[in-house]
């Protein structure tokens, strides 16, 4: 039950980053985007630090978690930062989602045992995630550059965004997976500050002596949502991860079903059939697996 808890914790927590993200995104640039949330979760996560809990030994092992951790959330959010500015929300988030599954894989890989009814009520999930992602359509929204004209983002345009969204996930899923290792061991504050260390120390710091550093007052809202959106889903997932990593991935990349629902609330952007379907086969599958798990 934790482990589902936890899963879906980080989901709601994540689309609320990423929406605000598509936002902060087109006033200030990707880059400098990812700059500020890590200075801002930096700063949350860092007074917490010396409470909570003793330091154990760092191993090797528990290091390479640890940068994997970090390295592959600050490159991961570039690129789905990246391609929410230039491209459609609903398509860039839905391959990003694909993070959980990639963690699940490696996780099972890596020896946990998952049950057949537990794994086919997972893949009925992961179903669901994608339809209601991918099943965009006309939904998702046109580049804020465009959105005056009431043009959508060229082909080309789209291609990218497509592939910041699709590599984003292969370096969300490594990180995700050491995130849930290294909170295995640490404290769950450590286990989290590997990504803002490495985001504050890789982009916000080079990019302040360059000069290059953007922030108005319409994104400064917004980028403390998406800190403490980022901050709160990654404590939530790794206390979900401390019982089942891949239980906890699939079900924490569930970002993108619950963004695309809070974009029509929000954004006005309309959910297809498909997308309604796939809500339903969401939430059937994470009924069965409460019942499963509990």
């Amino acid at each position: 039950m934790i482990a589902i808890l936890g899963g879906l914790g980080a989901a709601f927590m994540w689309a609320a980053a990423n929406l605000a993200s598509s936002r902060s995104s087109r006033l200030i640039g990707a880059s400098s985007t990812v700059a500020w949330m890590m200075l801002v979760g930096l700063a949350v996560t860092a007074p917490l630090a010396p409470f909570s809990g003793p330091l154990p030994p760092i191993t090797p092992r528990l290091a390479f978690w640890m940068a994997a951790s970090g390295l592959g959330s600050v490159i991961g959010l570039l690129l789905i930062y990246r391609g929410l500015q230039i491209g459609k929300v609903g398509a860039v988030l839905a391959l990003a989602s694909t993070e959980g599954a990639i963690a699940a894989v490696i996780a099972v890989v890596a020896g946990e045992r998952l049950t057949i009814p537990v794994a086919l009520v997972l893949a009925i999930i992961a179903i669901g995630i994608a339809t209601v992602a991918l099943a965009s359509g006309n939904a998702a929204e046109p580049s804020e550059v465009n959105a005056d004209a009431g043009v959508r983002p060229s082909p080309g345009v789209e291609r990218r965004a497509t592939m910041f969204g699709a590599t984003a996930a292969i370096a969300f899923g490594f990180s995700i997976y050491g995130t849930a290792q290294a909170g295995l061991s640490l404290p769950i504050v450590l286990a989290i500050m590997p990504a803002r260390i490495a985001g504050v120390a890789l982009v916000f710091v080079p990019m302040a002596l360059a000069g290059r550093l953007r922030m108005t007052r319409r994104a400064a809202p917004l980028v403390v949502v998406v800190a403490l959106g980022e901050v709160l889903g990654n404590v939530s997932y790794v206390v979900g991860a401390r019982e089942s990593i891949a239980i906890a991935a699939v079900l924490a990349s569930q970002f993108a079903a619950v963004g695309a629902v809070a974009a029509f609330f929000l954004f006005r952007e309309r959910l297809s059939l498909q997308q309604r379907s796939g809500v339903v086969a969401i939430f059937v599958g994470v009924a069965i697996l409460t019942a499963v798990r509990g």
